[in-house]
C-alpha cells in the first residue's frame, strides 16, 4: 500500500472541471507559507515562477526554486515546493482530460521535450524576454478563467497548446538537420516510453525494448542518445530506480518485496543495482 498523499482533481472546489490556474501569491497566504508534505497529482503541472527563494524537489532531485523558471511535472511524479519567502508566479494544472476536450491529442504532449516521467526534472531557465512572453500568456489564462465568457475554456486550451510549443522551442535540444530522420525518432521516442511505462518491472533489457519495435539494440541507442542526451539502458535504469525509491520511501513494503515487484529474481540483486546508482543501500535510504 502506497503512504504517499495524492491529488485527484485539478480544481479542489470544483471536481467536474479539468483545469485549474493559480497565483503562486495567493497559495502563499492560504497555506501562510506551509510547505505541503511531498505528493503526487493525477494532472499535469506547469509552474511560471516569477520569484521565488527555497528549493523544490521533484522524484528525490532538489533544485533551487528561483526567479525566471518553469518547471513541468507529469501526472504520478513525487514533489515537493519549499518556499524561503512568499513566491510570485502562475501555476497551472489541466489533466489528459481537459487536453481531450480542446482537440490536444496524447501524443503532442508525448513528442514534447519538456515533460519528462522519471529521471531529471531540472527547470526550464529564462531570460527576461522569455519569461515576459510567458507570464503575458500565463495572465490571460488566469484573466479568462476568472470570467463567464462563452468557450473560455477553448480559449484557455488554446492559449495552453501555445504556452506549451514556446516553451519547447527554447528548450536546449540537439536538432537533426533531415527533418524526416527527426520525425521518425519522435516517434520511436514515443513508442520506447508507453513501451517502458508499461513494461520496466519486468523488462530490464535494451534488447527486449528493441525486439519490440523491430529495430536493433544500437539503432534504439542511437535514436534516443539524438534526441535526449540519455540511451536507452540509462531511460530503462532510471525508470526502476525511481519507482524503487517511491516505493521505499511511501509504501509499506519491505526491500525483498520491492525487488520482486521491480522484477529482480533476487533482493540482493536489487540492493546492488539500487547502491550502484545511488551511492547507498536500500535501507538506508528507507530512513
Amino acid at each position: 500500500m502506497e503512504l504517499i498523499k495524492k491529488y485527484s482533481h485539478t480544481h479542489p472546489e470544483n471536481e467536474a472541471l479539468s483545469f485549474n490556474i493559480k497565483r503562486m501569491e495567493d497559495v502563499y497566504e492560504i497555506t501562510q507559507g506551509r510547505p505541503d508534505e511531498a505528493h503526487r497529482h493525477d494532472y499535469y503541472i506547469i509552474l511560471l515562477v516569477k520569484q521565488a527563494s527555497g528549493k523544490h524537489i521533484i522524484d528525490f532531485n532538489e533544485f533551487e526554486l528561483s526567479n525566471n523558471q518553469m518547471y513541468f511535472l507529469s501526472p504520478g511524479q513525487v514533489h515537493q515546493i519549499i518556499e524561503n519567502k512568499k513566491s510570485y508566479g502562475h501555476i497551472l494544472t489541466f489533466s489528459s482530460q481537459f487536453l481531450i476536450e480542446n482537440g490536444i491529442e496524447k501524443c503532442f504532449i508525448d513528442d514534447l521535450y519538456i515533460f519528462n516521467d522519471y529521471g531529471m526534472n531540472p527547470p526550464l531557465q529564462l531570460t527576461d524576454i522569455e519569461f515576459e512572453k510567458f507570464s503575458l500568456i500565463a495572465q490571460e489564462v488566469y484573466e479568462f478563467e476568472a470570467t463567464n465568457r462563452k468557450f473560455k475554456y477553448q480559449a484557455i486550451g488554446a492559449l495552453l497548446k501555445l504556452l506549451l510549443i514556446q516553451s519547447n522551442n527554447v528548450c536546449s535540444l540537439s536538432e537533426d538537420s533531415n527533418t524526416q530522420n527527426t520525425q521518425a525518432s519522435v516517434s520511436l521516442l514515443r513508442n520506447f516510453k508507453e513501451l517502458l511505462e508499461t513494461n520496466f518491472e519486468s523488462w530490464h533489457m535494451v534488447s527486449q525494448y528493441a525486439e519490440e519495435l523491430h529495430i536493433t539494440p544500437d539503432y534504439l541507442n542511437a535514436s534516443l542518445k539524438s534526441l535526449t542526451g540519455t540511451g536507452a539502458k540509462e531511460h530503462i535504469q532510471n525508470r526502476i530506480l525511481i519507482a524503487a525509491k517511491r516505493l521505499l520511501k511511501f509504501s509499506d513494503l519491505n526491500t525483498k518485496e520491492i525487488s520482486y515487484q521491480l522484477g529482480f529474481s533476487d533482493p540482493a540483486n536489487f540492493s546492488i543495482f539500487f547502491k550502484k546508482h545511488t551511492g547507498i543501500s536500500p535501507s538506508k535510504f528507507e530512513i
